[in-house]
């Protein structure tokens, strides 16, 4: 099926066909159980994270109240792609997207992994001015404050998606319909085009750099500081407490910048050959960042020991059902 466009003498794909991962050809049955427990751990994981800050009233500090936005982030990254990764191993019909599903998984896709980037800058900013400026952080990162920055954040990541999915899918697409990758992103999609995309990648480079770089180099500052203010400090139990909450925030900061480095820098190798490093940070990224800020953190660890503590003690209390 085909519909017609503004474009004359063209027309637009009703639907994509998603070739997918390289090295699951091979193998779909297995790798769809391995996507299967990724996903389901990533989802307890966050899930575990957000009941565990919402219910703790010592996990009440600006820093856990934007770990519960980071859990929400990845449990919805996640799932903006890997259901649809598993229905394409199971049969040719899952790898079928309509051209409305395609733009929608961008959107969605680019609106929470961009207000993922926005987060870790807002968090890395609250470590800031814990570390340097102890007196000061309980009125400068007050309630109201906190609420504006995550509001900031979701509405950047809103609107940074929106222009992109707006210049994407403003191109014409008369076919082939086949996208070289397992998930609709902007480089595979935009290899399908039946117009020019050089301004379109002109905008994507600089538009994703100049965000993802300044969002970077923001964090690298903010951690000068602290490890400035660290190396000052006179006791090493302050200085434990300190590098046991920045630990986690910067491994979860290298885990999510470094792969797509390798994808958005270099447009026109973002095939399927691609696909690990997209894996990587879409897929298992998520699912890791919630045992990094489990075991990295202290007292997120002893908050899950509160909660399944009291779990397990209200349980029998109950009795069981008459």
């Amino acid at each position: 099926m085909e519909v017609k466009t503004e474009y004359p003498n063209q027309t637009v794909v009703s639907h994509f066909f998603l070739e997918g991962l390289r090295f699951t050809a091979e193998h779909p049955s297995l790798f769809f159980l391995l996507f299967l427990l990724i996903y389901s751990i990533t989802m307890m994981g966050n899930l575990l994270i957000l009941i565990t800050v919402g219910c703790d009233p010592q996990l009440r500090s600006p820093m856990y109240h934007f770990l519960g936005h980071l859990s929400f982030l990845d449990a919805c990254l996640s799932t903006v792609t890997v259901p649809k990764v598993m229905a394409g191993l199971l049969t040719l019909d899952g790898k079928l997207i309509f051209f409305e599903g395609c733009t929608i998984q961008l959107y969605c896709f680019h609106f929470l992994a961009s207000s993922e980037c926005f987060l870790y800058t807002v968090m890395a900013y609250d470590r800031y001015l814990a570390i340097c400026q102890p007196l000061h952080y309980p009125v400068a990162m007050n309630r109201r404050m906190c609420a504006g920055l995550a509001g900031i954040t979701w509405a950047t990541g809103a609107v940074h998606s929106a222009v992109h999915t707006s210049l994407t899918f403003h191109l014409p697409y008369c076919g082939p319909h086949h996208i070289a990758y397992f998930f609709c992103d902007i480089p595979p999609v935009l290899k399908l085009a039946c117009a020019d995309t050089t301004t379109n990648e002109l905008v994507m480079l600089a538009n994703i750099g100049i965000v993802a770089a300044g969002c970077l180099i923001l964090i690298v500052i903010s951690y000068v500081f602290i490890a400035a203010a660290v190396l000052r400090m006179r006791t090493a139990e302050g200085r434990q407490r300190a590098c046991s909450t920045c630990t986690a925030h910067l491994t979860v900061v290298l885990l999510y910048y470094m792969p797509p480095v390798c994808i958005y820098l270099q447009p026109s190798s973002s095939g399927i050959g691609a696909g690990a490093p997209a894996v990587f940070y879409t897929i298992v990224t998520p699912m890791l960042n919630s045992f990094i800020y489990t075991l990295r953190n202290k007292e997120v660890k002893r908050a899950l020991r509160r909660l399944l503590w009291r779990g397990s003690l209200e349980y029998p209390a109950r009795g069981p059902p008459q």
